[in-house]
């Protein structure tokens, strides 16, 4: 097969399964398809938010007939400009709707940075914990090994999604972050490594300059060859944009430059643009 020179650049897919609690996900030439949940009504994402588990339930399986396969829910919203509640509140908002979507048969990910949260929502049937965190916190590694999950590590800049200030803003952004990772993974035993997804956090809400953070998005997918390296399963996460056409261009970017797996909430517009691909995980 001959490789063009703008073929040099994209990302080999990762190929291999990973163990997610008493799930296992196949990776290979697909791309799973992540569907976000709100069950924080503080929520900007309004077509995504659930008031109760039989609506998240009703979601989660429009989500399936769509073609997604993996549910991320999440309790407490992670922008900066909505509140922090106390993991009580999260609790009471995610584990009756984790325990429905895990009844159902879905591969859940719960959406938080606070471990006490991720552990009740583990004992409740969810598979991944989606650490916005970094995870950095010892607390939170001993709760993902102890449920032998699967984690997506986020890149953050800031202890959590409401402890953030303006991102930086670098030529070589991509590298950075794969910096950051190679370091995290390098302090991991090899058991929690193969259990661990990385995603670049580009869909983090940061202060400052929007249109120069919208640049930054673009390119850190396009030079997300970087990760390669890592050997680890690639999760983009695409931001949310107010013009559906954008949102279309971060999806078509993610499956072209070897995403693993794209975290949406525009779940119908992602899986038609999977298909298209010949990426989809059930053929």
């Amino acid at each position: 097969m001959t490789i063009l020179p703008w073929q040099s650049k994209l990302r080999m897919m990762f190929h291999g399964d990973l163990r997610a609690a008493d799930h296992v996900l196949e990776f290979g030439d697909v791309t799973h398809v992540m569907g976000v949940i709100n069950l924080s009504p503080e929520s900007k994402n309004l077509h995504t938010v659930a008031a109760t588990p039989d609506q998240a339930l009703d979601l989660a399986r429009q989500y399936r007939k769509w073609g997604a396969d993996l549910i991320d829910v999440g309790g407490q919203s992670s922008h900066y400009d909505n509140p922090t509640i106390a993991a009580e509140e999260e609790l009471e908002r995610v584990v009756p709707a984790i325990e429905a979507l895990a009844a159902d048969g879905f591969v859940v990910a719960v959406d938080t940075w606070k471990p006490v949260v991720a552990e009740a929502a583990l004992g409740a049937g969810a598979a991944v914990v989606n650490d916005t965190g970094g995870f950095k916190s010892e607390e939170m590694r001993k709760v993902v090994d102890a449920a032998e999950a699967a984690v997506i590590a986020v890149h953050i800049e800031g202890e959590d999604p409401h402890a953030v200030d303006e991102i930086e803003i670098t030529d070589r952004k991509a590298e950075q972050i794969a910096c950051y990772f190679r370091q995290l993974l390098a302090g991991l035993d090899v058991d929690t490594r193969q259990r661990v997804i990385v995603d670049p956090g580009i869909a983090i809400n940061y202060r400052g300059d929007y249109a120069a953070y919208t640049q930054l998005q673009l390119e850190v997918i396009r030079t997300s060859a970087v990760f390669g390296p890592l050997d680890r399963p690639l999760c983009i996460p695409i931001p949310r944009k107010p013009d559906t056409a954008w949102v279309a261009a971060y999806v078509t970017m993610a499956l072209e430059y070897g995403a693993d797996i794209i975290r949406v909430h525009d779940v119908d517009l992602a899986c038609n643009l999977t298909r298209l691909w010949q990426r989809q995980t059930r053929r």
